[in-house]
C-alpha cells in the first residue's frame, strides 16, 4: 500500500524531473530547438497523469473500508481523500493528454520557444505532484505547505505566455490567493489551540484523525473562530465569493489546459480543506454556526456567479463565473447538510470536475481556431469543428443541470436536501438561482455552437498543416488526436455516470459521506 502512496505523486514529479534534466542538458549545449518540433515532457506528464489516475484507484479499493496511516499519522488517507485523489488524478490525466497536442500546435506556429515548452511541462508536473501529496497527509500543516507550494507552481502556469494579462492574472492570483492561505494558517493556529486541552501530545493536535475524534471537547472559542478564518483562508482557493476576484482573470489568461486544472482541481483541493474543517467543526459547534457559515459563503457564491455570468462576452470568464456558481452550489449543500446533501455535494464535485476541466479542454480548439476569447465573434463551432462542437455542447448541457447528465441528479440531490433542511426556502431560492444561470449561461453557450461559422475560419487541422513551420503529417496527426481524446473521455464519462453509477463509485461516496458526518 505504501509503494501506491508514494508512486501517486511521484509519478508526475518525476516527469517534471525528467523535464527539468532534458532542458538543463539542452541549454548547457545551446540547443533549446527541438528538429522534430516536439517536447519530451509532454510524453512524461501523460506517462506521470496515467501512472497517478491507476496508483490513486487502487489505492481507493482498500482505503474505502480500511482508512491507511503510516509514519505516525504524517500519512493518512479515508475514503474522503481516496475519493479526492481519483478526482484530481483524472484532471490532471486528462489536461497532461490535451497539453501534448495544444502546447505542441502553439510551438509549431512559434507563438511558444521549446525552453517555455519545457518549463511548462516542468511546472505543470510540479503542480499535480504537490496537488496530490496534499491528499495524502493526515496532518494540517503540511498539507497548508503543500496548497501553497501548488499555488506558486500553478502560477506559472497562469502567466506562462508572458503577455502583460496573463502576467497581471498571475501576479493577482498569488498575491489574493496568498493573503487566503495566511488567514488560512491563522485559524489552522486557533484551531490548535483549541485542542489544547483535550489533546496532551502537541504533535497530535495538527492530525485530522486525532481533532475528529476529539472534536466535541475542543475549546469553542478557538474552534469557532479557527473554522470562520479557515472558511475565509480555503475558500479564497476556492473561488468563493466574496474571495473569487482572482479566479475569473487566472482562468481566462492561462493556456487552456491551465485553465482545467485550475477549475477541476485546485478548486476541489481547497474544497477538500474546508469540508475536513466542517467535520472537525461541526460536533463541537453544532449543526447551526457551521451551517448559517457554509451558507452564507454558498449562495453568495451561486448569486455572483449567475449575475456576472448574463453579461459575459468572453466564453473563457464565461466559464470561469460557472465554477464560481458550482463551487458555491457545493458549499450550500454542504451547509444544508445530512446524507443528502453532503453525497450530492461530493457528487457535485466529481461531475463538474469532468464537465469544467473537458469544457476548459474545449475551449482550446476555439482559441486556436478563431484566435479570440469573444463570445460575439464565435459561431458556428458544431459546423466548423463537429467533434469539438459536439463534446463541448454536452459538457454545457452537463453544467447547466440538463438531464439525463449527473449534474442533473447531483443538483437534485441537494435540492432534496434543501428542502429537508429546517429552512426549505433556501431550496427554492437556489432553485431559482439555477435556473437563471441555466439560461444565462446557455443563451451564451449555444450561441457559439450553433449556426455557421463566420468567412474565413478554417478547421484546426488546416490551422495546423498550414500555419506549422515544424509541423508534418504524422506530428499534426499525433497533436489532433492529443487534443481530440481527452475531450471524448470527458464527455463519454458525463454520459455513463448520468445514465449507470458504478458500485464502487457508489460505495466510495458513502463512506466518504460518513467520514463528514462523523
Amino acid at each position: 500500500m505504501i509503494v501506491l502512496v508514494v508512486l501517486a505523486p511521484i509519478f508526475p514529479l518525476a516527469a517534471t524531473l525528467v523535464t527539468t534534466v532534458l532542458l538543463f542538458k539542452a541549454a548547457c549545449a545551446n540547443d533549446l530547438e527541438d528538429p522534430r518540433g516536439s517536447s519530451p515532457g509532454a510524453a512524461f506528464s501523460i506517462v506521470g497523469g496515467l501512472g497517478s489516475l491507476v496508483c490513486s484507484i487502487l489505492i481507493a479499493i482498500p482505503v474505502i473500508h480500511n482508512p491507511y496511516t503510516a509514519i505516525s499519522g504524517l500519512i493518512y488517507l479515508d475514503p474522503l481523500s481516496a475519493f479526492f485523489l481519483i478526482t484530481i488524478s483524472l484532471v490532471v490525466f486528462l489536461s497532461a493528454l490535451y497539453s501534448a497536442g495544444y502546447i505542441g500546435t502553439e510551438y509549431g506556429h512559434n507563438r511558444y520557444s521549446y525552453k517555455k515548452v519545457q518549463i511548462y511541462f516542468i511546472f505543470f508536473g510540479l503542480f499535480s505532484s504537490t496537488m496530490l501529496a496534499a491528499l495524502e497527509t493526515g496532518n494540517i500543516g503540511l498539507l497548508w505547505v503543500l496548497i501553497e507550494a501548488a499555488t506558486l507552481s500553478s502560477a506559472v502556469l497562469v502567466g506562462i505566455e508572458a503577455k502583460p494579462e496573463s502576467l497581471e492574472a498571475a501576479w493577482k492570483y498569488v498575491i489574493i490567493t496568498s493573503l487566503g492561505m495566511v488567514i488560512a494558517l491563522i485559524g489552522i493556529l486557533f484551531l490548535v489551540y483549541s485542542a489544547s486541552n483535550v489533546i496532551s501530545h502537541s504533535d497530535q493536535r495538527l492530525l485530522w484523525q486525532v481533532l475528529v475524534v476529539h472534536s466535541g471537547g475542543l475549546l469553542r472559542s478557538g474552534l469557532s473562530l479557527g473554522f470562520l478564518l479557515a472558511i475565509i483562508g480555503f475558500g479564497t482557493k476556492v473561488g468563493l465569493a466574496p474571495m473569487h476576484t482572482w479566479l475569473p482573470d487566472a482562468h481566462a489568461e492561462a493556456p487552456s489546459p491551465s485553465s482545467a486544472m485550475l477549475s477541476g482541481a485546485i478548486l476541489n483541493l481547497g474544497l477538500y480543506a474546508v469540508i475536513r474543517f466542517v467535520a472537525i467543526a461541526e460536533p463541537g459547534l453544532g449543526r447551526g454556526y457551521v451551517q448559517n457559515t457554509l451558507l452564507l459563503f454558498g449562495f453568495l457564491s451561486v448569486t455572483i456567479g449567475v449575475l456576472f455570468m448574463i453579461g459575459q462576452n468572453n466564453f473563457k470568464r464565461l466559464f470561469a463565473y460557472s465554477s464560481i456558481e458550482q463551487m458555491g452550489i457545493v458549499t450550500v449543500a454542504l451547509g444544508f447538510g445530512g446524507a443528502l446533501g453532503f453525497y450530492g455535494a461530493l457528487f457535485q464535485i466529481l461531475l463538474h470536475a469532468i464537465a469544467k476541466s473537458t469544457a476548459f479542454l474545449g475551449t482550446g480548439d476555439l482559441v486556436l481556431t478563431y484566435s479570440t476569447h469573444s463570445i460575439n465573434k464565435v459561431k458556428g463551432v458544431l459546423n466548423a469543428l463537429p467533434v469539438t462542437g459536439g463534446i463541448l455542447l454536452v459538457a454545457s448541457l452537463a453544467l447547466m443541470g440538463s438531464p439525463p447528465f449527473g449534474l442533473f441528479f447531483s443538483e437534485l440531490t441537494i435540492l432534496r436536501a434543501g428542502f429537508a433542511s429546517a429552512d426549505p426556502w433556501l431550496a427554492v431560492f437556489l432553485l431559482a438561482l439555477l435556473v437563471t444561470g441555466f439560461i444565462a449561461f446557455g443563451r451564451k453557450v449555444f450561441s457559439m455552437i450553433l449556426g455557421n461559422p463566420p468567412r474565413g475560419i478554417v478547421p484546426l487541422e488546416g490551422k495546423m498543416a498550414g500555419g506549422m513551420a515544424l509541423g508534418t503529417a504524422k506530428q499534426i496527426a499525433g497533436k489532433q488526436i492529443a487534443m481530440i481524446i481527452p475531450l471524448v473521455i470527458g464527455g463519454c464519462l458525463l454520459l455513463i455516470l448520468g445514465l449507470w453509477m458504478p458500485q464502487f463509485l457508489n460505495s466510495l461516496l458513502l463512506h466518504a459521506v460518513k467520514v463528514i458526518e462523523l
